[in-house]
């Protein structure tokens, strides 16, 4: 596509001059009027092209304030975007939209999705966007439509109205940026293969491929995504329950494994410390009875309840 130009291509001036500018010709119009009426001149003529003046100068009159810009349009013709912030006066005949460059915050709600092995879950996102490209924004997509207006009453589209139907072109295109993002990646790693990236434990990555693929997407519109960070991540409903019991098993099988290494590791420093000090001699038979008993005391849930051997060990 063309590459355009976003310059503002028009006369501009300050707005308290064209302000003196404006009283300056009311006066000279009426000035005029008194003259006529006491016959020294012999038409009207300058008083009503003064008057005529004097009504269309003040449609010239622009405010903007710091990251605001307008869009300049001469009779359909894109002239650039005007940006300098503060008080001015241009062409009264020229068209202007304005549109807010400032940055803005989009929790869109959450969806479900499936993730890369099918699993349904809920997922959700929170983004940072700003205005970036006037012009595709303005004329790339149908902003005025969505915004309520058309080319017939564009000027009585407010900016808040545009801002919200940029707002909305982005939640579309958001949902299915995170629904890509989603099914690319596991929930967790007792889904994924080893080493693989997961949604859960992604953190910064996921993030980073979602601001990625938003803004490929966001390209077209003008408008950028600065910040995008999934907010919510969660088991669909109907599996919830099922998963959480997966979890709590895997969890669970997790524990034992650190307590039977555990409790091997203290049986075999007891046979050991035994052996070395000499206090006592244990043959086979006498050493697995041993390993048995400490490792029902070390793996079981509850204390373990002594008996106390008054008789011969043999």
């Amino acid at each position: 596509m063309e590459k355009k130009e976003f310059e503002f291509k028009g006369f501009a001036m300050n707005g308290f001059v064209a302000l003196f500018i404006e009283f300056a010709i009311i006066g000279l119009s009426v000035w005029s009027m008194i003259e006529f009426a006491m016959g020294k001149f012999p038409t009207p003529l300058l008083f009503v092209i003064g008057l005529l003046v004097a009504c269309i100068w003040p449609i010239g009159f622009r405010k903007l304030e710091p990251n605001e810009a307008m869009v300049m349009l001469f009779f359909g013709k894109y002239r650039g975007t005007f940006t300098k912030t503060g008080f001015h006066w241009v062409n009264p005949f020229m068209t202007s939209k304005k549109v807010s460059m400032r940055a803005r915050n989009l929790n869109p709600d959450n969806i479900k999705v499936n993730d890369k092995t099918g699993n349904p879950i809920m997922i959700g996102q929170i983004l940072v966007w700003r205005l970036k490209d006037t012009y595709k924004a303005m004329f790339e997509i149908d902003s005025q439509t969505m915004a309520g207006g058309s080319a017939g009453n564009a000027a009585t589209v407010s900016v808040s109205n545009r801002m919200k139907a940029f707002e909305s072109f982005i939640k579309v295109q958001s949902d299915a940026a995170l629904r890509e993002v989603a099914g690319m990646y596991a929930y967790d790693e007792n889904e994924a293969e080893a080493n693989e990236l997961t949604l859960r434990a992604g953190g910064t990555e996921i993030n980073e491929v979602l601001l990625s693929k938003l803004n490929e997407r966001l390209a077209m519109s003008g408008l950028e995504v600065l910040e995008a960070r999934i907010n919510y991540l969660a088991y669909s409903p109907e599996i919830a329950a099922v998963m959480l019991r997966r979890q709590q098993a895997a969890a669970i099988i997790s524990a034992r494994e650190k307590i039977v290494e555990g409790a091997v590791s203290m049986v075999k420093m007891a046979l050991d410390k035994l052996k070395d000090e000499g206090v006592v001699e244990l043959d086979e038979e006498r050493k697995a009875a041993m390993v048995s008993n400490l490792m029902v005391v070390l793996c079981a849930d509850e204390s373990a309840q002594p008996v106390v051997n008054t008789g011969s060990l043999y």
